[in-house]
């Protein structure tokens, strides 16, 4: 265990480190696109901070291979080198595409082409445990198939699931962590040295999602960009595909026996590598779903991209940008480590089921606290937030002091050129409400 924690401070530090020097580059090489119509940011941002994260992982993989026990991954398994072949891969594909904005098929055909290096250096799914049946070999044409989708869809939820600051990496770090916890369990626990690499990977996507973080956080000063999200979003994959082709039932002592639910309930801890990537891919994909239908019920083509995403609309309804961020890490933390829980405690899979069930009402009213926020009596105003206290002006106003007709901005702009709070939410407030409505700056994608 403390080697896997010195493996993440090291590829933390690193990460931490290079993001400053990394977005200075990012400045001066131009990559700051302009903002778009359905951006959440308010002012043009460096993006690049996919090569700091890189640099992280090297660093990561390199502290890993001259440690004592965690050197014998390097001696007996390939996955590491295939890891790094794949990501050094996608990151230039990234890369590419933070500066030039490449084509969307080409960026298809790239996370394609470094699924295979992977697997060519033999990062693939052998094996599938399916219930009532028992372990299924693959061919190899099938496990090429099947570990190539899985890392095209987790590669390209986590880039989608990019919209917020802090948003992909904090969510794939909860991921990450919880995968963590699984995969140290079945090498430490059972004793099973193929989960070694994946424990190994999980450790360092905490580190390199831990030293971006404090880069990230609202208001960021650097974006990870595609380089940075397919990055950590094919590490996501390859832990899973390490582990889940390596681990034999046989080798977890499960009761296999009984009825199909009961041998279907004993192999959970089998499942959970499978299941691991979908917690990441759960929200977005409920979010495309969702974007699809709308786009689709208004006559829109359903790629038009749109301001209607989970993220805007917690915006909308009163949300910060920061608590935003916060509720998706809550249900991304619930999900996931609640899949870890119920497959260590399955024998009390009950208690664990209700205490997810409680914990998403929890969920739930704060999701919907914007619409019931109290207003603290008038003797106690200068003990509460301001968002909690009574608007000055009218009993009967909404707490939002409007600005009078014909005011101007600190810069001299007359007030038509504010954005309405309307766009975004609880975040167009402040001096930053001097910039002109987005709708009318850069492109419609």
């Amino acid at each position: 265990m403390r080697e896997y924690l010195l493996t993440l401070c090291i590829t933390a530090a690193v990460t931490y480190l290079l993001t400053g020097p990394v977005r200075k580059f990012a400045i001066v090489a131009g990559a700051m696109p302009e903002i778009r119509a359905r951006d959440v940011h308010r002012e043009p941002t460096p993006r690049l901070g996919g090569i700091a994260m890189f640099f992280g992982l090297c660093a990561g993989l390199l502290v890993a291979d001259h440690l004592t026990n965690l050197d014998k991954v390097f001696e007996s398994s390939n996955e590491p080198r295939a890891l790094l072949s794949g990501a050094a891969l996608i990151w230039l594909i990234g890369v590419l595409d933070d500066k030039f904005e490449i084509d969307a098929l080409i960026k298809l055909g790239g996370q394609m082409i470094a699924a295979g290096v992977m697997v060519m250096q033999g990062l693939t799914i052998l094996w599938l445990p399916i219930p009532g049946v028992g372990t299924v070999s693959l061919t190899q044409w099938q496990g090429t198939l099947l570990t190539v989708a899985l890392v095209v869809i987790t590669i390209n939820a986590v880039n989608f699931v990019d919209g917020l600051d802090g948003l992909a990496a904090g969510m794939v770090c909860i991921a990450a962590a919880a995968f963590f916890l699984y995969a140290y369990r079945i090498w430490y626990g059972y004793g099973i040295e193929s989960a070694a690499p994946a424990t190994l990977f999980a450790a360092i996507l905490m580190g390199m999602c831990l030293g971006f973080l404090p880069h990230n956080i609202h208001p960021a000063r650097i974006f990870m960009g595609d380089s940075g999200s397919m990055l950590i979003g094919l590490v996501l994959a390859a832990g899973a595909i390490s582990i889940t082709g390596q681990v034999d039932p046989d080798a977890l002592k499960l009761n296999l026996g009984g009825s199909t639910r009961d041998t279907t309930h004993a192999m959970l801890p089998v499942f959970i590598p499978l299941l691991m990537p979908l917690t990441i891919i759960a929200i977005p994909f409920a979010d495309l779903v969702l974007a699809i239908v709308r786009r689709t019920w208004n006559g829109q083509s359903p790629f038009a991209a749109d301001r209607g995403h989970l993220h805007h609309r917690l915006l909308e309804i009163g949300h910060s940008h920061s608590r935003a961020v916060l509720i998706m890490y809550f249900w991304s933390g619930l999900i996931a480590f609640g899949a870890v829980a119920y497959s260590v405690h399955s024998a009390s899979g009950t208690w664990v089921m209700l205490t997810i069930v409680a914990l998403s009402f929890v969920g739930l009213v704060m999701l919907l606290l914007p619409r019931f926020t109290p207003h603290a009596p008038r003797w106690a105003q200068h003990l509460v937030p301001p968002r909690y206290r009574r608007p000055a002006a009218s009993a009967a106003g909404d707490g939002a002091a409007e600005p009078s007709e014909g005011s101007e901005t600190s810069g001299g702009e007359p007030d038509r050129d504010r954005i309405p709070a309307g766009v975004n939410g609880a975040t167009a407030i402040g001096a930053r409400s001097r910039f002109t409505d987005r709708r009318k700056a850069g492109t419609s994608r």
